[in-house]
């Protein structure tokens, strides 16, 4: 579907105040064009010596006057209506974005700086906007302007009228070629804002690495560059506007003018009588009239295409394949685990995972080590669905994932992250995230659990302390803390460590470690760790090489076996001594 009939489908859906706004606006052309006939019947039959009556005069000009206060509030009203409407469709428009956005899988993102979708929340929807304020209103307002003019003319001179009929064809072919060229530079300098806006979305998240390594010039340098193209595509939009706006509307104006002037003192030259100085009058008001609204839809063209750019920049999102959110919810599993076989790969054939094969049973904490790159993450990723395997299958409880939503899938699963994340609100509420099934209590019983006085003593409001954007106030210990708080919170029947206690200081790894002894029960537990000192009391420790378990056990039978692991233990060892 056209980009132009998706914006239509949007503003059919609150088509109500649009079409009160163009009635309303309907009546405000009717009440303005009335007045040139008002004046042309004054001029004609009062202005003349002899024919003065000041009473009609004044009965006249009242309604002259009266026609031009109801112009005003038609046109007041109008606004008021068209800007409801519009308001509306993009706020529609914003929360199916955004909507969608939760549906897309986290491979979509893996290919799109953040920044770059916020471009297309905000700025795109936000041109769109004024697509259905301005533009909308401007050529709503213009043609039907236009059609009123013309319906004037032909009543005074059907002759003349048919002759500004030439206008319409010039208008159209003049859009159409405008479109041709200014079409392929707003794409580029949408593009470009996207680009700006992921390059200063990623600046600010990485300056301590910028500032750190002195980055800082080279930054404004890459940066200069990419504002420089966006500045001069601008340029080249401006050109085009500046050469396609006023000076075409003006030589057409002259044009006309001469024309009338021409054809209207050659008539009175030829006929036996002068054409009257009210109908020369009204046909110079209606011809000014006429132009007026060209002018507006010429002006109009730049922010048109604009418009319909950034349109299709907000459709090509929407239409991304995602899921729909599911709110079914399924019994807490007992939290089985198996892997059969597995095998997967972000991009084509290049496996990251390949023909795995374990099982954690209920309870039973299993242990995931290797180098970077081994795999570890990939699995956390299939298990929470966040991606599928291409080959084998993952079953819970002998469920196969992917008979279940991948909502469903997650409901009973909890995750602490290397780099925890902390949203803008308060501790409280970053533990519980807002669900309704999490209480003040278990908030406070989690936290607890996980020696959260650490998180609250030197806190003034204690779990209503406010936390800004990734919490930076907090030191990475007490983030750590909250995250674990939250994952214990919704109570998972299968709890996820990717490197929980790296990021933290001795005597915290010890209240964690000591929280989780206690809370693992009762729970399968995966745990990513490059510590190995943290896993010693694992049910099962899988070493992972480019994909592959290449041994398994526990942590005494893989120092036992002399391989892989052992040489991995001993390494950390000597470092940790040295």
């Amino acid at each position: 579907m056209s980009t132009s009939k998706r914006l239509y489908f949007y503003a059919a859906k609150f088509k109500k105040p649009i079409i009160i706004g163009l009635f309303l606006l309907t009546l405000a052309v009717l009440t303005d064009i009335a007045g040139p006939f008002i004046a042309k019947y004054i001029i004609d039959h009062y202005m003349e010596p002899g024919k003065l009556a000041a009473k009609p005069i004044a009965w006249l000009l009242a309604l002259f006057f009266l026609l031009a206060v109801l112009t005003a509030v038609f046109r007041y009203f109008m606004f008021l209506s068209l800007q409801q409407g519009a308001n509306r469709i993009v706020q529609q428009m914003r929360k199916d974005v955004f909507g969608h956005i939760q549906k897309l899988p986290i491979h979509y993102f893996d290919n799109l700086p953040a920044g770059k979708v916020v471009a297309r929340v905000t700025n795109d929807t936000e041109a769109v906007r004024n697509l259905y304020v301005t533009v909308l209103a401007q050529f709503a307002t213009s043609i039907i302007s236009i059609a009123g003019v013309y319906v004037a003319l032909f009543i005074l001179n059907w002759k003349m009228a048919s002759f500004t009929l030439i206008l319409i064809p010039i208008v159209y072919i003049w859009m159409i070629l405008y479109r041709k060229y200014a079409s392929a530079y707003n794409h580029v300098i949408r593009t470009k804002i996207a680009d700006i806006n992921a390059m200063i979305n990623e600046s600010i998240n990485g300056m301590t690495i910028i500032q750190a390594f002195r980055r800082e010039n080279q930054m404004k340098k890459e940066f200069a560059e990419m504002n420089e193209e966006h500045y001069e595509y601008n340029r080249k939009l401006l050109v085009l506007d500046s050469a396609t706006a006023h000076n075409l509307v003006n030589v057409m104006r002259l044009i006309m003018f001469a024309v009338f002037i021409f054809y209207f003192g050659t008539q009175s030259m030829t006929l036996p009588e002068a054409v009257s100085a009210g109908t020369l009058y009204a046909f110079v008001d209606y011809i000014t009239r006429l132009f007026n609204p060209i002018v507006n839809i010429v002006n109009q063209f730049s922010q048109l295409e604009r418009s319909l750019v950034a349109g299709s920049r907000v459709f090509e999102l929407l239409e991304q394949s995602g899921e729909e959110v599911s709110k079914k919810r399924v019994p807490r599993y007992a939290g089985n685990v198996v892997f059969e076989n597995v095998s997967f790969a972000y991009k084509g054939d290049d496996y990251v995972l390949k023909n795995l094969n374990f099982e954690a049973k209920k309870g039973e904490t299993v242990a995931l080590v290797g180098h970077t790159g081994s795999g570890k993450s990939s699995i956390m990723n299939l298990l929470f669905r966040f991606y599928d395997p291409q080959k084998g299958r993952i079953l819970i409880d002998g469920t196969d994932l992917t008979h279940l939503s991948r909502q469903a899938v997650r409901d009973h699963m909890g995750i602490v992250l290397q780099d925890p994340y902390l949203f803008t609100g308060t501790i409280a509420t970053n533990v519980s995230l807002n669900d309704e099934r999490i209480s003040r209590e278990t908030v406070e019983r989690a936290l607890a659990a996980v020696g959260g006085e650490r998180v609250l003593k030197n806190l003034e409001k204690g779990l209503e302390e406010p936390v800004i954007e990734k919490g930076s106030t907090l030191s990475s210990g007490q983030r750590q803390l909250i995250s674990f708080a939250r994952a214990l919170a919704f109570d998972p029947a299968i709890l996820i460590l990717d490197e929980a206690t790296s990021n933290i200081d001795s005597e915290t790894e010890e209240i964690i470690q000591h929280a989780m002894d206690v809370l693992k029960e009762g729970r399968t537990t995966f745990i990513i760790a490059h510590r190995l000192s943290t896993i010693k009391n694992a049910d099962k420790i899988l070493v992972l090489d480019r994909g592959e378990i290449v041994e398994h056990g526990t942590h005494d039978e893989l120092i036992a076996l002399g391989g892989r692991y052992e040489t991995m233990y001993r390494l950390q060892a000597k470092s940790l001594h040295a």
